[in-house]
């Protein structure tokens, strides 16, 4: 584990059990829009024990993670990662949480932590940090 905070990405909280805990955040933190992402999923089954199980990950993240907030000064900084992803020739839309995420993640000035960084290389100003599988 390293020896700071870190905004850990929504594919980190749902991967969290298989990732190397050596590669994540001493403390660890997550968007509210990684909330409002995981808020979705026991929405999206009509599987009632599917849906229990998707209910406790969410109400299970936001009692162990501290969520910050999207709050105006992540606002006025989305805009900046917006316009990167642009001029990288990527889809602002299809990334859309990614964004808001990495804004945060600037915002308060900390790294960001996911098993997808190759989602967030065009965006300047994000220190992203890789997070490993676990040893079998």
């Amino acid at each position: 584990m390293t020896a700071e905070r870190g905004l850990i990405d929504t594919n980190v909280v749902i991967r969290l059990a298989h990732l190397d805990p050596e590669s994540l955040p001493a403390v660890s933190a997550i968007s509210t829009v990684t909330l409002a992402e995981l808020s979705v999923g026991p929405l999206l089954t009509t599987d009632p024990r599917e849906r229990a199980l998707r209910q406790l990950h969410v109400q299970q993240a936001e009692s162990d993670f501290e969520p910050l907030p999207f709050d105006a000064a992540v606002a006025r900084i989305y805009s900046g990662v917006a316009a990167d992803l642009r001029l990288a020739g990527r889809k602002r839309v299809a990334r859309a949480f990614d964004s808001l995420i990495a804004a945060t993640a600037i915002s308060h000035n900390i790294p960001l932590y996911t098993a997808n960084p190759d989602d967030f290389a065009a965006i300047s100003g994000l220190d992203v940090r890789t997070v490993r599988e676990a040893s079998a």
